[in-house]
């Protein structure tokens, strides 16, 4: 593998471990040459996934581009990046396990907001509000009082 610092092919793997229940290897390693570490996951490449967007152009499935929006929601929120991560994989587990080729980016949408709700509530609401583009205050007070209503009924349970 390449060092990232000064470019040499040599490195040695010091740590292994498996992630996200056994589907990822995340391996520490040592460049040869500078003694530079870094850290390289391995997953197992999926079939391509097209995401539908809202214009209906499509494009592939990227997990960088819903960790980008994930970590933009949760800025300055006590949620750390291997939570967004594990979220990540989560959506990506859900949607893979479909089994369809195309999805729509709302279905995508909606699959982060379930798990970020339950997370962290500004990130959810941060979140919904670019994703479901809030047009003004009253759709998001409208969305706020659906988040109270529901935990409201959570606490009777």
């Amino acid at each position: 593998m390449k060092c990232p610092h000064c470019g040499n092919n040599g490195s040695r793997v010091v740590d292994s471990r498996p992630t996200d229940e056994g589907r990822v290897i995340r391996r520490r390693r040592e460049c040869e040459k500078c003694g530079f570490r870094f850290t390289t996951f391995e997953r197992v490449e999926a079939t391509p996934l097209l995401v539908i967007k809202k214009n209906g152009s499509r494009e592939e499935f990227d997990r960088d581009k819903i960790l980008k929006g994930i970590v933009r929601a949760a800025e300055k929120r006590p949620l750390n990046m291997e939570q967004m991560t594990d979220m990540v994989d989560k959506v990506e587990n859900k949607v893979r396990s479909l089994g369809e080729s195309e999805i729509s980016s709302q279905i995508i949408g909606e699959y982060v907001m379930n798990i970020l709700v339950d997370l962290d509530e500004i990130a959810y609401i941060r979140f919904a509000s670019v994703y479901r583009q809030f047009k003004d205050m009253h759709v998001f007070l409208d969305e706020l009082q659906d988040m109270m209503k529901k935990d409201e009924e959570k606490e009777k349970e």
